[in-house]
Parts: C-alpha cells; structure tokens; sequence
C-alpha cells in the first residue's frame, strides 16, 4: 500500500521501518524537516519528504506526533482524499502536554482527535510501548504473540489498520467504534500490558472508564518518582499491576 508517516519519533520511526520491510510503499515526514528522518528508516525503504508531499496519494496516513499537537495537522489534512485512511498512535498525557478540558471531562481521546483534525480516524499501535514495537514483534502464528486494539467507525478502515498490525508483527484486534476506543487508552488494563489476543479482547471488556484516568495519573506519579529507568518489562509489570 502507499502509506504516509507523519513523526519519525520512536513508534513512528519503528512504524515506517516495519511497513517498508513489509513491501509496501512508505514514506515519512517529520515537522523538523526530511533530514530529522533517520538513516536506517531510509535503508529500509521509506523515503524521507516533507510535510505536504506526504498528504498526496496516499492509501494511508499515519500520524505519531504528540496527542495536544493534532489540530495542528487540521489544514494539512483538510485537501486528503476521503478514501485515504488516517490512523492515530497518540496518546493524552495531561503532565506531558498540559491539560485538554473536553477530554478531561470524560470526551474519548479519539472522538477529539477526529474533531480536532476534521477527517475520520483509526486508533491504533497506542495501547503498546515504543520498546515493545521495536523489538517483540514477530510472524503470524507465532505462540503468544503480543495483540494491538484497532478502534474505528469504518469497518473497512479497520480492517486495512488490521492487517498493517499484522504486518508490524502483531496480532490485530477489533476494538470496535472510536466512542468504545477509552478502553484501550492510558489506565486501562490493554494499555501497554503486552497481552496475547484472547487476554487483550478480556482487557478491552474489563475496563473502567472513570477510573482509567485516576489509573494513568497515578502510574504517571509512580513513574516519575523511579530514580532509575525501568527496563521494558519492569514498565509492563507495573503496568499490569495496576490493575490486580
């Protein structure tokens, strides 16, 4: 497929690499300019363009840039043909970006997001850590795969991001409609807790919406209070704690 990457941070970066090891047609923009793409996303395929050239006939665009940075984008998007598919990676941290009222008073992050940029939306590859897209993905088939949520209002929308998930080498799960996609936001129990397909679907069902927020605060706290960087799967025990 053609698709656009816009951020070549770590998930988007990682994204962009996977896609084109995959064989489809990628390209990647970043707000710093063409020369803020890393040397190793272009030997793997994907070429480095600026911002608007990223827009035009593409299939499909994927945005990984900071969650409260999204209205942003409204203009450069507002020209993108109906049919091409956009997909949102971000995540709302109020002690990162500062505070978004809407969302803070219960708007799903997604539902904002699509209002935001004025185009619907897909939400996937939030719900897992940089560190665990860039080194646990594996082939289809493979025992105890790690599963991603995919969230959107067009089916067909959701089954394109499905099957890129697939490619990035983890199993796909239907999140259902953006209204249900609180479920896999910061605080749940499918948020960052490496679950395989049939544990994520359990997680999906079991989260609390009122108290995913109080949940994501209070592992923000816990975080930021460590004196030293947790390892991959220290973060994913904590996280999974949080919720037993």
């Amino acid at each position: 497929m053609r698709i656009s990457v816009i951020g070549a941070g770590a998930i988007g970066g990682n994204l962009a690499r996977r896609l084109s090891e995959a064989g489809h047609d990628v390209l990647v923009a970043d707000a710093r300019g063409p020369e803020a793409v890393a040397v190793d996303l272009r030997e793997a395929g994907a070429r480095a363009v600026d911002l608007d050239a990223a827009t035009h006939d593409r299939e499909v665009i994927i945005l990984s840039i900071p969650f409260a940075k999204q209205p942003e984008l409204a203009g450069l998007l507002a020209g993108v043909s109906d049919d091409t598919v956009i997909v949102d990676t971000s995540n709302y941290y109020p002690g990162m970006n500062g505070h978004v009222e809407a969302v803070d008073n219960g708007q799903v992050e997604s539902v904002w997001s699509a209002e935001q940029l004025g185009k619907p939306i897909v939400k996937a590859w939030n719900a897992a850590l940089a560190a665990t897209q860039q080194t646990k993905g594996v082939p289809a088939g493979t025992p105890g795969r790690i599963a991603i949520p995919v969230a959107a209002d067009s089916e067909g929308a959701r089954r394109v991001v499905m099957q890129l998930v697939d490619d990035t080498g983890f199993d796909p799960v239907d999140a259902g409609t953006l209204a249900e996609s609180w479920r896999q936001q910061p605080g749940t129990p499918a948020y960052c807790t490496e679950l395989n397909a049939v544990e994520l679907r359990q997680a999906l069902a079991a989260a609390d919406k009122d108290e995913a927020p109080r949940t994501r605060d209070r592992l923000w706290e816990r975080f930021a209070n460590l004196t030293a960087a947790p390892s991959l799967d220290e973060t994913v025990a904590i996280n999974r704690a949080a919720h037993h």
